[in-house]
């Protein structure tokens, strides 16, 4: 590392880069939502049929994004940011792109467990370099930032997608989207390195990143942590459950909302793009301002876990009105838009202190792993809510064309994860104890 003197700003470079993998990663993920109804007319799926494969395929993603979180952690802790990072993204663009040689229901099921198994290293493994790169006081704004990337890549899909699909064909759509990671991983290794090896860091702004460190003596264990004992920690638990029960309600509007403002307005093909992307770009502003009011509030003197839990909760009661999206809907389009986008926005500022609540409860050397752990748990609760709502309850109101009342009470479940979610962490992590190990 270079001796420089003056305050260098690197860090953001490398938040620019894992907001930029980030874009990819739900870019690629969102793709298949939007090509559902080309794929129907493909294989000649009737309205029932089409609720039921495209579930299945669903399903198959979360499945193998559960298992890909329990491991994915574990091999990003061993390999480390650089390499880990790069072996994630470039097996999950390759995966994206296989989607255009797929035949039906088996063949996008095989090339959603690929991707999905390949995915689930992006949070890993970005919540890792954010624990690297930057102080406490700043993570939850960074992982903000990098994790509204989440939007843009959602933003960019209905707004590209489609317009793939009619000029040149749904294979296109998934072979360009996929395409995009590969760029990805040349910036990667051009730009990216740990901090004690960056050449362009200043000693001021490496000191600065480890300030926290050098006033509280963070020791790092010396060996590798196992699963079982990270599970014996309340904190564990706290973000697993936390992530359970919220991560399945932003898959429900990654992967469902082009079908619900389709059968609830009858929109189709481009005229979905500008109302499912304006409901991403409200939600990307939540995002990056979610990590901006724990860090006003630790800044103004409040301790790390108290700003960061007050605005959970305030982000939980924002989820709410969601529960009123079809009857403002009833109204306008729009409003139905507007508040289904604010909880969209409430998610992902829940997400940027629920990701951070990791790195200020456990050492460095066993963030990713415990990310993985609470990503598992978040998938396990999107294939359960898949199962038992969309597949079953979805087809059942499909069937007797009253799939309205289906997303009726999907919003309501909506509205009451979050409270919950919260309520579950406050019990199990009344108060701040950072794990020794």
């Amino acid at each position: 590392m270079t001796q420089h003197q003056k305050m260098t700003k690197y860090r953001w470079t490398i938040c620019a880069l894992v907001f930029f993998a980030t874009t990819v990663n739900y870019l690629d993920r969102a793709v298949i939502s939007l090509l559902k109804p080309y794929l129907a007319a493909a294989f000649s799926w009737d309205k029932t049929a089409e609720i039921a494969n495209y579930a299945n395929i669903e399903i198959a993603f979360k499945i193998a994004y559960a298992i890909g979180m329990l491991f994915a952690g574990r091999v990003i802790d061993k390999l480390g940011t650089k390499i880990g990072y790069a072996v994630a993204t470039g097996l999950w663009s390759i995966a994206a792109v296989l989607h255009a040689f797929a035949t039906g229901t088996g063949g996008f099921s095989i090339a959603r467990v690929f991707l999905g198994v390949t995915e689930s290293g992006n949070f890993p493994a970005a919540i890792k370099v954010t624990a690297e790169w930057f102080p406490k006081k700043e993570r939850a704004l960074a992982t903000g930032i990098f994790n509204s990337g989440s939007n843009i890549g959602a933003i960019l899909a209905p707004l590209s997608v489609p317009f793939i699909a009619e000029k040149w064909g749904w294979k296109w759509a998934f072979i360009i989207t996929g395409a995009i990671g590969f760029i990805w991983l040349i910036l990667w290794f051009v730009y990216y390195e740990v901090p004690s090896r960056m050449a362009k860091l200043s000693k001021a702004e490496f000191d600065y990143i480890h300030a926290d460190e050098a006033a509280t003596a963070e020791a790092e264990p010396a060996e590798k942590v196992s699963w079982f004992r990270l599970l014996q920690f309340r904190q564990t638990w706290a973000f697993a459950i936390g992530k359970f029960l919220t991560d399945p309600i932003w898959w429900f509007y990654l992967f469902w909302l082009p079908d619900f403002l389709g059968k609830q307005y009858g929109l189709k093909g481009t005229d979905i793009a500008f109302p499912v992307a304006m409901v991403y770009v409200i939600s990307s502003i939540g995002s990056i301002g979610g990590g901006y009011i724990p860090m006003r509030l630790i800044n103004k003197g409040w301790p790390v876990f108290k700003a960061r839990k007050t605005s959970m909760l305030i982000y939980a009661f924002c989820v709410l009105p969601i529960v009123f999206a079809q009857l403002l809907g009833g109204v306008n389009m729009w409003l139905a838009v507007l508040v289904i986008g604010l909880a969209a926005a409430a998610h992902q500022a829940w997400s940027a202190n629920i990701f951070t609540t990791v790195s200020d409860m456990f050492p460095k050397s066993t963030t990713a792993s415990v990310t993985g752990i609470g990503g598992m748990f978040g998938g396990l609760g999107g294939i359960l809510l898949s199962m038992l709502v969309q597949k079953r309850m979805f087809v059942y109101f499909e069937s007797i064309n009253q799939i309205q009342t289906g997303y009726y009470i999907m919003f309501f479940i909506c509205g009451a994860a979050y409270l919950l979610g919260w309520l579950f962490m406050h019990m199990l992590v009344p108060k701040m104890k950072r794990i020794e190990l």
